[in-house]
């Protein structure tokens, strides 16, 4: 016998026992190749098993920061930035594509690429400063959320060929490749000296604009995929070659380089719309 006096509707959703407020669940839906939409449960494992990975790098990043042991943050922060670029290539490959994959990602990156070198940077420099370095790491913090979020917004709307701004990955290898190199050069980057302090602050806050920016950066998903000239392998050999000489000071320069690209490729893409 059917109870007449639950609400219309209640008796699919209790039935069904989707939620039943004890258990971990996820429900989300999805589309079948035929275009039709239905509702799955649960996750796609080796994806969100590498992000969390790279979370787990991201957290222990901050627990080394604040231990003063920068040199396993940075290491740390290197690993979650690897495993940041795989685990949507897995993804992809095994066909594990998925919404909640997407938005775990970008929490993880907030965390790795956000949150732990900003530590890092006031750990390492800026906490001499007081609430002015605390401001600036604040700050790259809050640019990197802006740009994840802005990033999650434009999921298949914008050229998937291009960034734009900084990606909050190689925003974190700017930052950590800055500190690796002043750890080795110590007498160059003296951290008591109020000048370099305040260089530190400025790269920081720059940075942190440069991933909210609309500078458009090339994202390399598309390499890949097409063949390039032969050249291009043997240039790859003698940067590579270049960076074995000093690996931290060869970071430092590729990435700057790739930073200011996007002045350059944004000039160039208005140029062509104009013409």
């Amino acid at each position: 016998m059917t109870d007449t006096n639950k609400p219309q509707g209640e008796s699919s959703v209790h039935d069904d026992h989707s939620f039943d407020g004890i258990t971990f669940e996820v429900e989300e839906e999805e589309h079948t190749h035929e275009g039709e939409k239905v509702r799955r449960r649960g996750i796609y494992l080796w994806p969100n098993l590498i992000t969390t990975a790279a979370l787990l790098s991201g957290f222990y990043s901050i627990i080394a920061s604040m231990n003063g042991d920068f040199t396993h943050a940075i290491y740390a922060i290197l690993v979650a930035a690897l495993l940041d670029g795989l685990d949507g290539r897995v993804a992809r490959a095994i066909g594990a594509q998925s919404a909640f994959g997407e938005q775990f990602d970008s929490l993880s990156d907030l965390l790795a690429f956000g949150v732990a070198p900003a530590i890092l940077m006031y750990s390492w420099s800026l906490h001499d400063l007081g609430r002015i370095g605390l401001a600036c790491c604040f700050v790259y913090t809050a640019c990197a959320a802006f740009r994840l979020a802005r990033f999650n917004v434009q999921i298949g709307v914008v050229d998937k060929r291009y960034f734009i701004g900084v990606a909050s990955p190689l925003a974190a290898i700017i930052i950590i490749s800055l500190v690796w190199v002043g750890r080795d050069f110590p007498e160059i980057f003296d951290l008591r000296e109020f000048g370099i302090q305040i260089v530190n602050a400025v790269i920081i806050v720059a940075v942190g604009l440069l991933m909210i920016s609309n500078m458009k950066y090339y994202s390399f998903k598309q390499v890949d995929r097409k063949r390039v000239p032969f050249a291009v392998l043997p240039i790859a050999v003698f940067i590579l070659a270049a960076m074995t000489y000093n690996i931290p000071v060869g970071i430092l320069v590729i990435s700057i380089i790739y930073a200011l690209s996007g002045f350059v490729t944004t000039f160039f893409a208005r140029n062509k719309v104009k013409t």
